[in-house]
């Protein structure tokens, strides 16, 4: 039935400037390549996104050169259906797009995608570099060990490979045939099962930021960092691990490794502890008014583990921001630049590449 309606688009398509039209770029960009069955319902969910600049649709994998889609759609030329995007790795992350990539597809499927089927409809990542292969694989072995789907991922891990554009009907195919995009994405049973599989899966889901009981916590923390984290002591100033620490990397919470700030941020305030003038983003930390001292302060606790960390402080003149985050070192545990991959973190590695170019 696809192959009948592409025929007649084919015949009646006409040159129009899609939403794919690569904007406007200020800053450096990269390549991710994702297979997921049908190419029109991959391109609208990443073009969403805020650093996407370009989704285009096209063919990789194959062995016939420049095919066209009556080739493709025989299955016999090896090639996938595939959405090539180009993004801004210091607005978006490619852990990020993965993240956007698996809710869209069913990664357990070997023959196809959906009611599409054939070897073309199957679902790949394309790595373009060492690191997006390490994040894929790590993004595919987090979803087998949370058992969100009832059989193993197979969705391919393979290099990149030569990629070629499909024809013009094809591109921006939701926002030129809406109507009928609608119909093909809600038929085929792609909403139907992303809103299944994925209705009680939240932000958190994708990391283990949980807090351990109290048994493990006091096996797992010294004396100082459980003083800290769970009954909100605070350590003595000057005298700590990471008052003066220098490297790059970020800081995330002793109790759970949820990340917290980047030294991006970290400036000497002169206090003897570890100061940030922001957090590494949006809504990683939860406030509560302090009435221990004289005066009221604003305490900071990390928002999955609920562990003290410090406090925060307004009209600071040495704060880039006019924020200083007083954070306790105890509560901390920090991450080197050159590890982050490695540990799960490789999302934030344009902060720094961010940095240089600023410097």
């Amino acid at each position: 039935m696809k192959n009948l309606i592409m025929l007649l688009l084919g015949l009646c398509a006409v040159q129009a400037v899609g939403q794919t039209q690569e904007k406007t770029m200020t800053t450096e960009t990269a390549l991710a390549t994702f297979a997921g069955g049908c190419f029109w319902c991959m391109e609208s969910p990443f073009q969403k996104l805020d650093g996407v600049v370009a989704v285009v649709s096209g063919y990789i994998g194959g062995t016939v050169e420049n095919p066209s889609y009556e080739q493709v759609s025989t299955g016999k030329t090896g090639h996938f259906e595939a959405v090539q995007v180009r993004y801004q790795p210091a607005k978006i992350s490619y852990q990020q797009l993965l993240q956007v990539y698996w809710q869209q597809i069913d990664p357990t499927d070997a023959g196809g995608s959906f009611h599409d089927r054939g070897s073309q409809y199957r679902s790949a990542v394309f790595y373009h570099d060492a690191q997006q292969e390490a994040l894929a694989q790590a993004s595919i072995n987090r979803l087998n060990k949370k058992k969100l789907f009832s059989r193993p991922v197979v969705t391919e891990l393979l290099p990149y490979s030569q990629f070629y554009p499909a024809e013009d009907y094809h591109q921006d195919f939701s926002a030129k045939n809406p109507a009928h995009y609608q119909r093909y994405r809600h038929s085929s049973g792609r909403d139907a099962f992303i809103a299944k599989t994925w209705a009680s899966a939240d932000a958190s889901w994708w990391a283990d930021y949980q807090k351990p009981d109290v048994a493990r916590l006091q096996q797992k923390l010294n004396p100082l960092q459980y003083r800290v984290t769970q009954e909100a002591a605070t350590e003595p100033p000057f005298d700590n691990e990471y008052w003066n620490h220098k490297k790059e990397g970020i800081y995330v919470d002793v109790v759970s490794g949820e990340p917290l700030f980047s030294s991006v941020d970290k400036y000497d305030s002169k206090t003897g502890w570890p100061s940030f003038s922001r957090t590494i983003a949006p809504d990683v930390l939860t406030q509560k008014t302090d009435h221990q001292l004289f005066r009221p302060r604003v305490e900071v606790r990390s928002r999955y583990a609920d562990s003290h960390l410090g406090h925060v402080f307004d009209q600071e003149s040495a704060s880039p921001t006019g924020l200083r985050y007083c954070i306790n070192s105890a509560a901390l545990r920090f991450i080197p630049k050159e590890d982050l991959v490695e540990q799960g973190y490789g999302q934030y590695l344009p902060l720094f590449d961010q940095k240089a170019n600023d410097e």
